[in-house]
Formats: structure tokens, sequence, C-alpha cells
């Protein structure tokens, strides 16, 4: 019998696409355009490649953000969404923050974190290992930076349940978001664990990283940077640029972002902290998995004594990296060059400004009662724009 043949024993994207669009009769002629060189992707980004799969991009600003240590920068935000009104929102958001003097934010760099799972006989020897562990932290901090010179191991943290033992290991990974880092280190510190005691690593990942799910070990805890945010706006700029009053904005934050959340059991007591960072991540080479962490947190607005409007955000778990990944793709790079931003910690400050801008717009339109109508009227000028483009009257 023939072997069939599989995407596989193709050897270029032009070769998949050709044998997909004779199998499936079909036209890939627009997956098939891309920029980057196909030999610097597969391996490193994807298998079985046939092309790209394009996102329109938008840029939202400029958005003033300031550090606590008074350094003031304007930013450019590259969006890439299909969902049409968010980058008009968010650079609404950015008008009135960066009119207001711009938000201050603040990075804590909680680590990149790689959790396994270990067997042991009994809780007597689940504490003997923790115990090993803690007294020998130094030297596995040696094992882990063995494995690059961007690594540091910070800490360890154990939890027992039965005859497990999960390890949660904390690294710095430098500039990059580190995952792949943390898994080689994490791998080598399970095999020195196993060698040193009686315990048995049954997964070098065992759900107590804990990677790319909604958990609250990630809210209370963090993982990769802690973000927060903060602005305070005058009446008078709410009502001029956000249309609403800081009454009305800090009632639908308490009803919604923090009742409704409670009511609904939800991570996320936000309205659409994943918006931004998905778009602001597709923009700029992130892995996108990691939304779901980026989802989690807590918007918080309050009615100061003067009237004014104090609002903030909290991200515990932003994942995101400034080199390695899809950073290095030439789409992305040029992202990334809007934003012209130095490091890591940069990026991080720059996306929790755009949380904070993005987040304010929408729970203001949400106080004005106008979210529906913003969505058909650019809806309609959209369409009223390609009938245009397309001769039609």
């Amino acid at each position: 019998m023939k072997n069939k043949i599989t995407l596989r024993d193709f050897s270029s994207a032009q070769k998949r696409r050709e044998f997909l669009e004779k199998e499936l009769n079909t036209d890939l002629k627009n997956i098939g355009c891309f920029s980057f060189e196909e030999e610097k992707a597969v391996g490193r980004n994807i298998e079985n490649l046939v092309g790209a799969a394009q996102i329109p991009l938008g840029v939202a600003g400029p958005l003033r953000v300031k550090s606590l240590e008074s350094r003031v920068k304007d930013y450019y935000m590259p969006l890439a969404t299909t969902e049409g009104a968010l980058v008009a929102s968010v650079s609404r958001g950015c008008k009135v923050v960066t009119e207001a003097g711009g938000a201050t934010v603040y990075i804590e760099n909680v680590g990149m974190t790689r959790g396994p799972v270990f067997k042991v006989k009994n809780l007597t020897e689940a504490i003997k290992t923790q115990a090993w562990i803690e007294k020998n932290l130094k030297n596995l901090t040696k094992i882990a930076e063995s494995t690059s010179s961007h690594l540091k191991l910070t800490k360890a943290d154990c939890q027992i349940t039965g005859r497990n033992l999960f390890v949660r290991f904390y690294f710095d990974t430098a500039d990059a978001m580190g995952m792949n880092m943390a898994t080689i280190a994490t791998q080598l510190l399970a095999q020195e664990i196993e060698e040193k005691t009686k315990a048995v690593c049954i997964s070098v990942a065992g759900n107590f990283d804990i990677d790319k799910k909604p958990a609250w070990l990630n809210f209370i805890s963090g993982r990769g940077k802690r973000v927060w945010a903060e602005v305070v706006l005058s009446k008078k700029a709410v009502k001029d640029v956000l249309k609403t009053t800081p009454q009305k904005i800090a009632e639908v934050v308490y009803r919604k972002c923090n009742l409704g959340s409670v009511m609904s059991g939800s991570l996320g007591f936000n309205a659409h902290y994943a918006n931004i960072i998905a778009a602001l991540f597709a923009a700029t080479g992130q892995d996108l998995a990691h939304t779901v962490e980026g989802s989690l947190g807590i918007t918080t607005a309050e009615v100061l004594e003067n009237g004014d409007l104090y609002f903030s955000i909290y991200l515990p778990s932003l994942v995101v990296g400034t080199v390695g990944g899809g950073t290095h793709l030439p789409t992305q790079q040029e992202a990334l060059k809007i934003m012209k931003v130095n490091n890591v910690l940069e990026y991080a400050r720059v996306l929790g400004g755009a949380v904070l801008a993005g987040e304010l717009s929408l729970l203001a339109s949400l106080a004005e009662g106008t979210l529906a109508k913003a969505h058909q009227r650019l809806g309609r000028r959209n369409q009223e724009s390609r009938d245009k483009s397309q001769g039609k009257q």
C-alpha cells in the first residue's frame, strides 16, 4: 500500500499550499503573502508552514506614561484586531489620560514560573523533600543559571497534597518572556532533586506554574510582571472628552466590574483587559495564549472629595518579552519600533497604560449608554467607505 502524502513531506510553504489547493480545491493566494524569511520561522515559530494570517493593524495614541521616578514619555501603541471601534476607543482613552498629565504606571518583575510535580512515598517524604529544596536553594540556583546567562532563579515555593509535592520555581529571564528558558532550567533542577531525594518527577510542568490558564495562584502571587496604573481626571475632562460624569463611571465599575464579576465567579474584575492585551500581543509577537493571564485583574474607580475621578487598573500576571518568540519577525519588529521601548519593563509599562486608557474609554461609553451606538456608527461608516471604494451609490 502506497504511503499517503503528508504536509511534512514538502520542503517549502509554497509546495504545501499547492498541495492543499489541489487537495481541497481552493485558492490560498492571500495566505501565501508574507514578508518574513521562511527558514527563520520554521521550527522556531511554526511547523508545516503554508503562509501567514493577516490581521488589520491600527495605532492608538499618543499616550503619556509616567513612572514612579517621574520619568514622562509619550507612546504610540500598535493594535492588531478585527474588532471595529477598539482602536478608536483606546485612542479616546489615550487623549483624556494624556491631557490629564499622563498615567502613572508601576512595574514589579515577579518572574517566569515553572512548576513541576513530584511523586513521593508519603507525607514524611514530601516534607523532607521540601526541606531539602529550601536548604539547597543556592546550589539549585547555580544549576539553573548554568543553562543561560540571561536567567536567574529567584525563589521556589512548595505545596503538598497527599503523595504529591508541587514546586513553583520563579526565574528572572531578562528581556525574554522566558518560558522555554524556564523549562530547560527546571528540567535540570528536577533531575537534581530526583538524584538527591526520593522524589520522582512526574511532569516538569504540573500546572503549579500556572501557564496559560486562569487561576487564583497567578492572581495572588503574580506571574511575569505585575502592573499597576492610575490617573486622576477632572470633572471637566470627563464631561468634555468622555461625555459622562465621574459618578456614573464609578458606579459602572462598582456594579459591573466588581459585583458583576463576583456574581459570575470571574477572575477578571474588569471590563475588557483582554481586548487591549490580545491586540498589542498580536502586533508585537507575544505568545497569544498568555492573554489568559493578562485578562486577570481589577479595575477601581472613586469620586474624590473635589468631584474628580480617580481611576486605576491592576494586572497581576502579565507574561511578555521584547526578545525571542515572535518578536523577531519583521512585521512584529516594526510594531515594536512604533512603541519605541528599550526593554521589557518599559514595554509592560506602556501596555499597562494602554489597558488603563482602553478600560476607561469603554466604561465611560457604558456609563453614557453609547456603546451600541458607537459600534453602529463606526460599522456604518466602514460600510459606506467600502461601498464608495467599489463605486456603489
